[in-house]
Formats: C-alpha cells, structure tokens, sequence
C-alpha cells in the first residue's frame, strides 16, 4: 500500500446512505402496479448495483425482458423526482473529509452514478469541497472499467499507484486493481450478495474512521522524526 497523496471515493454505499431513496422509487414504481412494497432491508443491498440491481430486486427483471428498458426509465425518473429525501452522508464521514483536509490529501468521487443525478446530489450532500467527480456518463466505460479511476487521477495530477480507492461493491475494488490503485473495502456500505474478504481487496474497514486511521498512520511513516 503506497502512502496516499490522494483519496478516491466511491459515492452510494460509501460517502452517502443513499439507499432509502433508491428503494423508495422501486416501491412507488411497485404500488402504482398495485404491489406491496418491499421490506427497505431487502432492497439496501442492491443499492450500490444501480438501476440493474435495484429492479431485479424489485421486479425480478434483466436487461433481456422486453419491458426492461421503459422500466429503467421510469425507476430513474422517479429516483430523480425524490433522491435526497433521506439520503445522508454515513456517520462520521464529515469528520473523515475534514480529516484528509487537515492532512492535505486531495480527494474526489468516482461514482457510476449518471451526472444527472450525481451533480445535485454532491450540492444537497454538501460535498462541493470534492476536487474531481467522475459520474457513470463522464467516460466511455464505468466501473469496474478503470477508465473512470484513472480520469480521476488524471484531473488531480496524481498518478494512480499514489491514489486510494474506497467503495462498497467488488466493482469498486475490481476498477481500483485495473487502475493499479489501492484498493480498500467500505465494510459499512451496502457490499451487495458477497462477503468483502472475498474481494481481495488491498484492506477493509468498517468505519469511515477507521479509514482516516488507516491513511493518519501511512502519512505519519513518510514524514521525517
């Protein structure tokens, strides 16, 4: 692990618990079908897996079934209508962000987010001091494809061996080791059907605290006594 000059987040499951709003625009979608609603618990998990995700959970649908593409629409559509209802940032990712400031760490977001939604939602999250965002659309490919990692690198000037990344899904830590960059597991996040230690990821941890811990201690091994 190369002692960090900059940090690279992963947005939905690892910055914010955007989940709420996620599952709540599956379950309007559900209701207006007149279905019951899905238990919130039972659609967290496929919060970090986007649209896909979201309405195979909800509706047990693939990009194959012929109404797939006007559902992906309508789910969008609806998610853009209400996204920050209840979305928040984790607990103690504040203090994180202030931290790395403190230590004068650059970071951005790297998310697979469309920018449709990902440039409001950095605002109403208050997460403006961020000094790249990469959304899902910024690319030709999104993750786990290390393009949108390595533009990352590229608009702060940092060559991504120097880079961290964190998220909460496997395609996060996939996108991090294409893009020969740290890669550290969010075990606080929403982490979909696998476990995180069976990622291979470079480190996991479980809070963002333990995180501004991790990045304190390589800090302090590159400063001279």
């Amino acid at each position: 692990m190369h002692n960090p000059q900059a940090i690279l987040f992963d947005l939905d499951g690892t910055l914010a618990d955007t989940a709420p709003d996620l599952a709540a625009a599956i379950n309007a979608m559900r209701v207006r079908r007149g279905l019951a609603p899905i238990h919130y618990l039972s659609l967290r998990p496929f919060a970090s897996a986007g649209a896909r995700g979201l309405l195979a959970a909800g509706f047990n649908i693939t990009p194959e079934d012929a109404n797939y593409e006007s559902m992906r629409i309508e789910f969008l559509n609806q998610y853009e209508s209400a996204m920050a209802v209840h979305s928040r940032l984790f607990e103690h990712v504040t203090t994180l962000l202030h931290g790395l400031n403190a230590l004068s760490l650059t970071w951005g977001i790297v998310t697979n987010k469309a920018t449709r939604f990902t440039k409001p939602l950095i605002s109403l999250l208050d997460l403006q001091e961020a000094r790249c965002v990469i959304s899902g659309d910024t690319t030709p490919h999104a993750k786990p494809h290390p393009a949108p990692l390595l533009e990352g690198a590229r608009r702060l000037g940092i060559r991504s061996e120097h880079c961290w990344y964190i998220g909460d899904d496997l395609r996060d830590i996939q996108a991090a080791e294409a893009a020969g960059m740290t890669s550290i597991a969010a075990a606080w996040g929403y982490c979909g059907a696998s476990e995180p230690k069976q990622w291979k990821a470079d480190a996991i941890i479980d809070s963002p605290l333990e995180l501004l811990e991790l990045i304190r201690a390589k800090h302090l091994q590159v400063i001279p006594s």
